[in-house]
């Protein structure tokens, strides 16, 4: 394996996210409290959780835990579940299990660094699959079928998409999952931002349930707003894959924290619930976003998310965005994230935009320290 880069976003996220007095970088969405997810139940519930053993948990997650995961898909059973610590976990043993020395991955760009990064170090051979912002940030499924090889073994995508919030149409992507059952393709689909879509017509099936050539990624961080717990998954119903993945994971987390897989299977149980609240949010934060970036059309081209809670507007500001957002933080405590943190080495990314999230309960603090330093700055 390649050695990996630093995580561009993640060590920016070191120094500011628990440094700045208004996140309105964060891609997840408002968490709950301990006592508020505990009271969507019954007082019987709270016991047991107090009842709990600290003890170990199984290395596919708890029999209770993959069985609500899986009441999430439409054709998948718990056999079809492997447990892991967060998101990324799962991530990087997939890439590591699908990818190496001779096979030809493809990726969309933008993208989450790790998974370009992980992607790349396994010393398979990379392309990137661009998604434009002058064409609505769109799958290009011709460029797709342009890039394929004989060699190409793994087609990565992700959406709803980090940064830009993309969502392609359920025609694309079902072409997209055809595509690779026709050509024997893995495709592994990022999914962490599924589930708050404000047009319900813009949610996608989860690619796990569509194809056996399939992989889903989730986790209760994003749409659930549930961080803290570190429990994510894979969904396939490539059993045989799982299982090498089981053996994978011994070498990292070996299993999830028993409370966190009390509480996640507790969460999916009210899981439509939680996510319903967590689009009102973002349905009521919406029109403070709208308003804001209205007041200011000279600096920015704002686009809400189709898809999840954050996106990628422009910043048209002759001192660069990354000056822009640096000053922003440092100056008046309101953390963005800039451009230079999605940077791809597959094909040129914008270099003018900046990611925001729209999930998070209650901006208008923010929103106002935002606005009085471009007040300062710029009248």
């Amino acid at each position: 394996m390649n050695p990996l880069p630093d995580f561009h976003l993640e060590v920016y996220f070191s120094r500011w996210e628990f440094a700045a007095k208004h996140v309105l970088a964060a891609s997840d969405a408002q968490t709950l409290t301990l006592g508020e997810l505990l009271a969507l139940g019954t007082a019987a519930d709270r016991s047991e959780f107090e009842r709990l053993g600290l003890g170990y948990t199984p290395t596919w997650g708890g029999d209770a835990l993959r069985e609500a995961i899986a009441g999430t898909y439409e054709q998948l059973e718990p056999e079809h579940i492997l447990c892991f610590a967060g998101a990324q976990e799962g991530l990087y043993w997939l890439m590591l299990e699908c990818a190496g020395p001779g096979d030809h991955v493809l990726l969309t760009v933008p993208n989450y660094q790790s998974m370009e990064a992980t992607a790349l170090a396994t010393g398979a051979q990379v392309t990137g699959l661009v998604l434009d912002p002058a064409n609505d940030w769109a799958l290009d499924l011709d460029a797709v079928k342009r890039a394929l090889r004989p060699s190409t073994k793994l087609i990565a995508v992700n959406f709803p998409n980090n940064p830009s919030g993309a969502v392609p149409d359920q025609a694309t992507f079902q072409a997209l999952v055809d595509l690779c059952e026709e050509r024997s393709i893995r495709l592994f689909c990022d999914e962490v931002h599924r589930g708050l879509e404000l047009d319900p017509g813009r949610r996608l099936p989860q690619a796990a349930d569509l194809s056996p050539y399939a992989v889903s990624l989730n986790v209760m961080s994003k749409s659930y707003g549930l961080a803290g717990l570190r429990v994510g998954w894979l969904a396939s119903r490539d059993r045989s894959l799982l299982e090498r993945l089981e053996r994978r994971k011994h070498y990292t987390s070996i299993c999830n924290s028993g409370p966190s897989e009390f509480l996640a299977t507790f969460a999916l149980r009210y899981g439509e619930a939680i996510q319903a609240r967590n689009r009102a949010i973002l349905q009521a934060n919406l029109p403070q976003f709208d308003a804001f970036f209205a007041n200011w059309p000279d600096l920015f081209e704002w686009q809400p998310p189709q898809g999840g809670c954050i996106c990628f507007p422009r910043y048209r500001g002759s001192d660069g965005v990354e000056t822009f957002c640096r000053e922003l933080v440092e100056q008046a405590g309101v953390l963005l994230a800039p451009a230079s943190l999605f940077r791809s080495t597959l094909a040129e990314t914008p270099r003018d935009r900046f990611r925001i999230g729209l999930g998070r309960s209650a901006p208008a603090p923010a929103l106002a320290a935002f606005d009085q330093f471009l007040d300062r700055k710029h009248r």
